[in-house]
């Protein structure tokens, strides 16, 4: 795995010394990892079980079970452990904008060095693609069309005009003076066989793991898809739709246009949400909602 940073946890805790070199989240630990742990998440804590040599921030208040103790991690206990991994990456003045490229001019395309392309795929003037993408077979990709960042396309996947696929998300924190803290965003974007994207659309690359979009999904022109959102099969969303930070929808549901849905909502197997509605509860399979608040 690639190093992001490097950062020895002796400065948080003097204790210890080791170095991390990765963010990771509940949902993916790793092995030499900066993370954090939140109040609302505490019954999660034994994913730190599965790894070792990690800087936790852990909730004030909350006990640290041996269990954890004895992983050999590094624990910052702190009143809001999610402003503190943001505090991190200031602090060790970490960043992941997209660094300069050298790229190749290909029929009025800006194709970078080290970018796999597949056979058979349409590239149209004014598109760009970053030298960490990978695409499958038979794909199209419109004018205009920007691909940054780690980006993975699977075969016989079409992207229309002016989409941008890798875009920062927004996660932020504020400190006690309200001075924004931002944490870079270090995930990429999936996307399977068979998904087609429409025109002017969105798809903020994850925070930490990849934002991930399955097989025969379509996405309709000017949709926003946030960060860590999760895509199923066979997904339906139309135009205007908002999908805030580590949603999750899952497979057959359709989303009508104009849709917003609430960072962290789960939308059940062939739910529907009409049109308009906004979305502040986790909707059931095969349920319909509508409305604001939708219900």
């Amino acid at each position: 795995m690639k190093k992001k940073f490097c950062v020895n946890v002796n400065k948080y805790v003097k204790e210890c010394d080791f170095e991390v070199y990765y963010p990771s989240s509940l949902e993916l630990p790793k092995n030499h990892a900066v993370t954090f742990l939140t109040s609302g998440h505490y019954e999660q804590y034994r994913v730190f079980e599965k790894c070792t040599q990690c800087l936790i921030f852990w909730p004030e208040g909350k006990k640290i079970p041996q269990e954890i103790q004895k992983m050999g991690h590094a624990i910052v206990v702190c009143e809001n452990p999610h402003l503190r991994f943001c505090e991190f990456f200031e602090e060790n003045s970490i960043d992941n904008v997209p660094q300069k490229e050298d790229v190749q001019l290909v029929n009025g395309a800006y194709i970078a060095t080290g970018a796999q392309i597949g056979n058979n795929v349409v590239i149209q003037p004014g598109v760009y693609i970053s030298g960490e993408t990978k695409i499958g077979d038979n794909c199209y990709i419109g004018c205009g069309v920007k691909i940054m960042g780690e980006v993975t396309i699977g075969q016989n996947v079409i992207i229309r005009e002016n989409t941008v696929i890798g875009a920062d998300g927004l996660t932020t924190d504020r400190n006690k003076s309200g001075k924004p803290v931002r944490m870079p965003q270090f995930g990429g974007v999936e996307i399977r066989n068979n998904v087609s994207i429409g025109a002017n659309t969105v798809i903020a690359r994850g925070a930490i793991d990849n934002t991930f979009i399955d097989e025969e999904t379509s996405i309709d022109n000017c949709v926003f898809v946030s960060h860590n959102a999760q895509i199923g099969k066979r997904v339906f969303i139309v135009g205007e739709t908002i999908l805030f930070g580590s949603t999750r929808i899952e497979d057959n549901a359709f989303i009508s246009g104009n849709a917003t849905i609430r960072n962290g909502i789960r939308i059940g197997e062939k739910a529907i949400v009409g049109m308009g509605a906004v979305v502040v509860r986790d909707v059931e399979a095969n349920a319909i909602v509508k409305g604001n608040p939708a219900k």
